[in-house]
């Protein structure tokens, strides 16, 4: 059985900085995509960012490139998010993604993929 484990989110200032990590235990699959997505209200789904073990190897959502960036550790299906200089739309639960491949990213449908419970994260302007 593969559990998703999430941590760090929270609230902050305009500006500031968060670093949200997410595990995969359990998870068996040679080839992985792992990253997140968020939804804040009233909005669309974004993919976030990802770390891939096939190519492309990382991604970032536009509206995100030059702040926030992902870094994996192989050897235990962990990924890092560090988000800098964060903005009030950043304002969404962030949930983690577990896939064999990336789909996620851009569609809610992605088959074979495993999703964290989600963690709040609040930019006050």
């Amino acid at each position: 059985e593969v559990q998703i484990i999430e941590s760090g989110g929270g609230s902050v200032q305009a500006g500031g900085s968060l670093r949200l990590s997410c595990s995969a235990s359990g998870y068996t699959s040679s080839g992985v995509c792992m990253g997140w997505y968020r939804q804040a209200p009233g909005k669309e789904r974004e993919g976030v960012a990802f770390s891939n073990t096939g190519r492309p190897a990382t991604g970032y959502a536009d509206s995100v490139k030059g702040r926030f960036t992902i870094s994996r550790e192989n050897a235990n299906f962990t990924v890092h998010l560090q988000m800098d200089s964060l903005k009030p739309e950043d304002t969404a639960i962030y949930y983690c993604a577990v896939g064999t491949d990336c789909g996620w990213f851009r569609y809610s449908s992605a088959r074979y993929v495993y999703y964290g419970r989600g963690t709040q994260v609040t930019v006050d302007s």
